[in-house]
């Protein structure tokens, strides 16, 4: 087996103080200027937006020939690669799930681009369903969604190709998997849901005329595709005549009524619902306040249960009846508490889920409100799962932690026993390693949790290599997961830490909410008194410590580099969100203004925005940390321009003499269904790259 050389082997080679300047490839100026409340703000790099363009693609090939040649020349970089190879390469089995006469499940063997679909029926052998690595031959095109009709005879089934969020639809009959009709085109952001076996609906906008990977993509509309027509003859059934950013509809499992949820943000919703049993019924509104979210759970007949956080920050459940369901007809059925609820179902039960410091509990209810049982789990970790059909009595669980590899159970409703279905034969002993979980105080004297996991006998002096990693938006909770790459770093003596910071939904909406527009700084400053928190307890030291964040997890690595350079050895901010000033001109941008405001909003917003936009806030004359910057030339939700932009300032401006190099992975979007030859090859590089900047 091969085995990466320990961190103090590999000092001999390497050293942080041998690092030579680098020549980084001309990134012209071209000085373009917008206007923002008297405020003028030059843009030199506006030029680098343009993705259709040949300059920007030789300006690509010129930073990816840099970077892949530094990566290429770091000693261990194909240990660690071989490592991950090594470890990654054992089965994998997901939940199952049944429809129809077939209980499907994913799997991979070990080292396979795409998880496989597999089923069986009855006593049957396993047999694959849909095997995504014929898609392509490098595994670009990914398996992205299923939705099986109401008797499993039909599945509509989405593509990804490159990692991009629009997606192609396309309809089979499961017994022989023949494909029914033409392939639909140019959905975006969407479900589907069936109509018996006649059609379904399905969500997506209108498509760019210029660019489909960064055009404004800003009206969602909600269609009515019927089985065997084409598809320009799909009916717009809700989001024509009002706008909104991201609308879905779905029928109810007895398919008595269609449920539209429709939100100008991605917090907030109103809720419609429509009783398909009554003829010219008309589109009832639930909800109208998009401050809150409320989603229908389930219904009996016409009592709905209802999940919101609408006076309830922490969530709650309620009643109401379809024909007259507004606000002041709700009772509550399951209250809220000092913890976040979310509901799933199965087996003719509900099963209330809360995340308590690390530790998942699950409550069983019925549909009458009686409480059953606490579900029993032996050990701290995080629960998924528990969702299956009405008349299922047995469901699927999942449950894992930061260092224990996930395994599936099985569990009866009505005993309330718990059998493991399956465990994985993987090369890692979880007794190894230990997982913490501390309460540190931010800047605000906010506490803020902590989660910190290492190798048993680590010693706490200040020298060991550190990953730090965080998110803090968009109501998005980190929970305990096991991930190969991670348990590497730890394997070889790393530190890896991840912070619960505010932004996110580990504590309810005013969790959320104290991370978001003028509040976002709370953010950063938890995040910083994160690294000060391991530096002071001795995990690492400045000279030890990585950054680490994708997506708003990127903004964050951003903001926190360009505001404390000297706090952190190495950066890797990844299709991180950088220029804030326009990141709403972008794809589905726009709704991300309940977390961030835009620039136009008014002028407090906009300067609060240019005070910690990573794009607009690199200085000359600073020493910034080693970074890596990670995007896809075709991510289409957060447009590479921003890491383009933010690469070419640092580059432009660095003082120092660690490097600023950006890793620009082709035919590749945001992440989603990246194939896990890339995502070696990508974890590789990251931790090389950080190890020959942070190791002793």
């Amino acid at each position: 087996m091969n085995k990466i050389i320990p961190f103090i082997l590999l000092s001999i080679f390497i050293s942080c103080s041998s690092e030579k300047n680098i020549q980084y490839p001309i990134t012209e100026k071209i000085l373009v200027t917008d206007t923002y409340f008297n405020t003028t703000i030059e843009d030199p790099y506006r030029w680098l937006e343009e993705d259709t363009s040949l300059k920007v693609k030789d300006w690509i090939e010129e930073q990816n020939k840099l970077t892949f040649s530094y990566l290429e020349k770091i000693p261990q970089r194909d240990n660690i690669r071989n490592r991950l190879e090594d470890l990654w390469n054992y089965e994998k089995i997901g939940t199952p799930f049944i429809e129809g006469e077939y209980t499907y499940f994913y799997k991979n063997d070990g080292l396979q681009n795409q998880y496989v679909l597999y089923r069986k029926r009855g006593g049957e052998e396993e047999s694959v369903f849909i095997d995504p690595n014929q898609f392509s031959e490098d595994g670009t095109i990914s398996l992205s969604g299923i939705s099986f009709s109401e008797d499993g005879s039909l599945l509509a089934y989405s593509i990804s190709e490159g990692g991009s969020d629009w997606r192609k639809v396309i309809v089979i009959e499961t017994e022989n998997k023949s494909q029914v009709e033409d392939t639909l085109l140019d959905v975006k952001f969407s479900g589907i849901s069936w109509n018996g076996n006649d059609g379904f609906y399905y969500s997506t906008y209108d498509k760019p005329q210029t660019s489909t990977l960064s055009d404004k993509t800003d009206q969602h509309k909600l269609y009515y595709h019927t089985l065997g027509t084409p598809q320009e003859k799909d009916k717009v059934v809700f989001g024509d005549k009002q706008k909104f950013r991201y609308v879905s509809g779905y029928i109810t499992e007895d398919q008595n009524y269609l449920v539209i949820s429709a939100s100008k943000t991605t917090s907030g919703n109103n809720l419609f619902i429509k009783d398909r049993t009554k003829k010219e019924s008309p589109l009832i509104q639930i909800t109208d306040n998009f401050e809150s979210n409320s989603y229908i759970s389930h219904n009996i007949g016409s009592k709905l249960y209802i999940t919101t956080n609408l006076n309830a920050p922490n969530k709650r459940m309620i009643t109401t009846d379809a024909s007259n369901p507004q606000l002041e007809n709700w009772k509550d059925f399951i209250e809220e508490t000092d913890n976040v609820l979310t509901v799933s179902k199965g087996g003719g039960y509900f099963f209330a889920k809360y995340f308590i410091d690390a530790n998942s509990k699950v409550f069983q209810y019925n549909y009458d409100g009686d409480f059953i049982r606490e579900v029993a789990f032996s050990g701290k970790g995080n629960v998924s799962g528990f969702g299956g059909k009405e008349d299922q009595k047995d469901i699927f669980y999942r449950f894992s932690n930061y260092i224990t590899p996930g395994s599936s159970f099985n569990y009866n409703v009505e005993s309330g026993e718990s059998t493991l279905y399956w465990k994985p034969a993987i090369d890692f002993d979880s007794d190894n390693f230990v997982s913490e979980q501390h309460f540190y105080t931010s800047k605000d004297g906010t506490k803020v949790p902590i989660s910190i996991m290492y190798k048993k006998g680590t010693k706490l002096d200040g020298s060991n290599p550190t990953i730090l990693y965080g998110y803090g938006g968009f109501n998005i909770s980190l929970k305990p997961s096991f991930s190969v790459i991670n348990a590497i770093w730890l394997e070889q003596g790393g530190v890896y830490a991840v912070a619960n910071i505010r932004g996110g939904g580990e504590y309810g909406k005013q969790w959320h909410d104290s991370g978001t527009k003028m509040q976002k700084q709370n953010v950063f400053d938890d995040f910083i008194a994160a690294a000060e928190f391991l530096i002071q307890k001795q995990y690492t030291s400045s000279d030890n410590l990585a950054i680490s964040g994708r997506s708003n997890g990127g903004l964050l690595v951003g903001a926190c580099m360009t505001q404390r350079p000297e706090l952190f050895k190495v950066a890797l901010p990844a299709v991180g969100v950088l220029d804030m000033l326009r990141y709403h001109t972008f794809t589905a941008g726009a709704g991300w203004a309940y977390d961030y405001g835009t620039s136009e909003t008014s002028k407090e917003m906009f300067d609060y925005l240019l005070n910690y936009s990573p794009v607009h806030n690199v200085n000359e004359g600073v020493e910034y940390p080693a970074t890596l910057v990670l995007t896809g030339d075709h991510d289409d939700r957060v447009v590479p321009a921003h890491s383009f932009k933010f690469a070419a300032e640092l580059q432009e401006k660095q003082s120092g003499i660690s490097p600023i190099l950006i890793r620009i992975e082709t035919n590749a979007g945001h992440g989603s269904g990246t194939p896990i030859s890339k995502r070696i090859e990508e974890a590789a590089d990251v931790m090389g790259f950080v190890l020959y900047h942070c190791a002793k």
